[in-house]
């Protein structure tokens, strides 16, 4: 298609709101042309140094070679009689009375304005990488060459085949070079050729769109996959692909779990249960444990009064000592300070050390509370009757 010519795409839409070509031809042939002005025309011959256009002015247009030899030759060699095209007005007049036009400088002009649009309406762009510099990188779009400072490129790019750090600052970032990044435009001003882009902004638009689609679509009780990306003492967040739910520490297992490094590591892509969709506050709880079976549901079946037991003391208060069933750490079970000896014990720790294994008379299950009552002392006495 050659440069200036109005697609099939652009063409006005038929309706009575927007002025035909005749229209538009004859409005501005009322008029006296002016220089920088971008008007439609139509080609009324091929030369082979210039073309000539009549934009419906006293006389017609005059495109120069020299404005024609910044065309790709194969839209130069395009070009025909009848043609409709956008024109920029070089010079309304010039010293032999010629109407000077440049198609070059409407696709230019064409471009700028399609920017300041797409700055307006806060919308994305793509750019493909053309060249790099010390401070950042070089794109193209359209006729247009626009800027992405260094500070904002994704910081989560490959850094490619080059060396890092780069041995000569103005290859810092060659490897970005063929690449086509979505962008936002952040500054545009013709006047001083200046089309200063982001890749970070466009980014976190990308995230802030699929963050509020995931919202509207997730419901308590979906199984979900994601990526781990942080951990803390409180719990795990997982990326479930524009937005980070959090997996509470209480629901990374049915085990007690003192640190989620004990469960999961960053990076680590794992399955999640929706538990809670906040989307007012834009929060999502999810839970690891409730993907496998509830060990609490058939305690019952597993435990009885009466029955001995190997425990692994985990805790201390000064109400008792939780021991972990060896075999089946899933399930913690309580010793009261006063099922710890016959005689009266001032502290668990009298009596009992974290880590140390020990035998243990079942002496209460509640499956529905998940409490599991044990006693040293009972468990003493029985092997004692032994």
């Amino acid at each position: 298609m050659p440069a200036g010519l109005l697609t099939p795409a652009e063409s006005p839409p038929d309706d009575s709101d927007t002025p035909s070509l005749a229209e538009m031809l004859e409005r501005y042939s009322s008029q006296r042309l002016k220089r920088g002005q971008i008007v439609p025309g139509i080609v009324v011959r091929v030369g082979d140094n210039d073309v000539i256009v009549d934009v419906g002015a006293k006389c017609e247009g005059i495109v120069p070679d020299y404005d024609l030899a910044h065309l790709p030759p194969d839209e130069r060699a395009a070009i025909r009689e009848g043609d409709r095209v956008m024109v920029y007005v070089l010079n309304p007049e010039d010293a032999d009375d010629n109407i000077i036009l440049s198609l070059a400088r409407a696709r230019v002009a064409r471009d700028w304005s399609r920017m300041r649009r797409l700055f307006d309406e806060q919308q994305t762009v793509e750019g493909r990488v053309i060249d790099c510099n010390k401070g950042g990188v070089i794109v193209q779009l359209g006729n247009l060459h626009g800027f992405v400072p260094g500070s904002q490129l994704d910081n989560s790019r490959p850094v490619g085949k080059s060396s890092f750090p780069p041995a000569n600052e103005n290859e810092r970032w060659r490897d970005w070079v063929g690449t086509t990044l979505k962008l936002k435009i952040i500054e545009v001003n013709p006047d001083r050729n200046r089309l200063i882009l982001s890749e970070r902004a466009a980014l976190r638009e990308q995230r802030r769109s699929r963050r509020e689609k995931l919202l509207q679509e997730l419901n308590e009780g979906d199984i979900r996959r994601g990526r781990v990306t942080n951990l803390t003492n409180f719990g795990a967040f997982v990326d479930l692909g524009g937005i980070d739910g959090l997996v509470h520490i209480s629901e990374l297992s049915w085990k007690r779990v003192t640190n989620p490094r004990e469960v999961v590591q960053v990076g680590q892509e794992i399955e999640v249960y929706v538990l809670e969709v906040d989307r007012e506050r834009q929060r999502v709880g999810l839970s690891l444990k409730r993907l496998q079976p509830d060990p609490w549901a058939t305690i019952e079946e597993r435990y009885q009064e009466g029955q001995l037991v190997e425990g692994v003391i985990t805790r201390l208060t000064k109400w008792g000592a939780f021991a972990r069933m060896v075999g089946d750490d899933s399930i913690e079970g309580l010793i009261h300070v006063s099922e710890l000896d016959e005689t009266p014990v001032n502290h668990p720790r009298d009596v009992l050390k974290p880590g140390q294994v020990v035998t243990l008379r079942v002496i209460g299950v509640d499956g529905d509370r998940r409490r599991l009552a044990l006693s040293l002392k009972r468990a003493a006495q029985a092997l004692d009757n032994v």
